[in-house]
């Protein structure tokens, strides 16, 4: 494989500067595809980034103490021993550092990547196209610590603004293009407060509350389900779009039939795009409705739960709904 591409000169990382003073946004690349790593730097170079390197995966465990930089995209479409030890590694210097990572993958490698990248918080896109990548790093830089922009330099406020409108034109294109309405989580929605997700934790508030009613059968909220997925077969699915429902009903089901719901089948169960329900599922634990439990028999393995919280309110939903009715045996 070839060797890293080095932009930046051989520096710590933070000790960048640019010309109009401040600490300069950087950024790296890792991709075994070249071609990918090609585009990848063109775009980022487009947007004003600093590229720091761009190289192989392999590379993230051959130099270990190179500097990352304030974010490093990553492109991961099989998995091997190898890369999962470099994911893994990457993802504990990241939590340590606050690097932002956005990771590509493919489904068929979406578990094992979910599981082993559980410190980062990583923004995860599957199989996306040039826009979509584009359009993560927007987000990822839009959502920077106010006090870490505010070390930004001018030149750096002058890239995100250069960014933004790259977005949005990308953004027009595809609309003109493949117009969708592929639903996504905004400033959250929903009556919960936003809090750390901890479900032993929450087991310990001492609050007093009226006993939880019982879940419904499952064969109830499988019913649900099915009729929601037969409705799809008559009317434009995206006309009734609900990812976030979608996912609560199949993880309620899952908890009465004591199953475990791994992130790979919650991306289907959704009926959006992978990428476009991983950001879901990331805001629904932003909310404090869903959390990731690692699979002690296998690393590799994670699933997602609903917390405390999410069990509770979807047993008072059914308890006060009319369709939540016995089902006759």
């Amino acid at each position: 494989m070839p060797a890293t591409e080095v932009f930046e000169g051989d520096f710590s990382y933070g000790a960048a500067e640019s010309r109009s003073g401040g600490r300069s946004v950087s950024l790296s690349i890792f991709a075994n595809r070249s071609h990918l790593r090609s585009t990848l730097r063109d775009d980022v170079v487009a947007a004003g980034l600093r590229v720091l390197a761009a190289g192989p995966l392999q590379d993230l465990l051959d130099a270990p103490s190179r500097p990352l930089g304030d974010v490093v995209l990553i492109d991961c479409p099989q998995l091997d021993g190898q890369t999962v030890a470099a994911l893994a590694e990457l993802d504990q210097r990241a939590a340590c550092s606050g690097t932002r990572l956005i990771v590509s993958t493919t489904i068929e490698a979406l578990d094992p990547v979910f599981a082993c990248m559980d410190q980062s918080m990583p923004t995860l896109l599957v199989d996306p196209n040039r826009a979509e990548r584009v359009l993560a790093l927007g987000r990822v830089l839009a959502e920077f610590p106010t006090a870490r922009l505010r070390e930004l330099s001018e030149d750096d406020r002058l890239m995100l603004l250069r960014l933004h409108d790259q977005i949005s034109q990308i953004s027009e294109r595809m609309e003109q293009l493949a117009p969708r309405r592929d639903v996504e989580p905004s400033v959250p929605a929903f009556s919960f407060p936003v809090a750390a997700v901890c479900h032993d934790a929450e087991r310990g508030s001492g609050a007093e509350r009226a006993p939880r009613p019982p879940l419904p059968d499952a064969r109830l909220i499988r019913s649900l389900i099915r009729q929601r997925q037969i409705r799809a077969r008559f009317f434009d699915g995206e006309l009734f779009s609900d990812p976030a429902w979608d996912m609560l009903l199949d993880l309620t089901a899952a908890r009465v039939e004591q199953k475990r719901v791994s992130v790979t089948s919650l991306c289907i169960a959704s009926g959006v795009p992978p990428t476009t329900a991983l950001r879901w599922i990331g805001q629904m634990v932003e909310a404090g409705l869903f959390f990731r439990v690692c699979d002690d028999s296998d690393r590799r393995r994670a699933f997602i739960e609903l917390t405390d919280k999410a069990i509770d309110a979807m047993a008072r939903y059914f308890a006060e709904n009319s369709l939540a009715a016995p089902i006759p045996v």
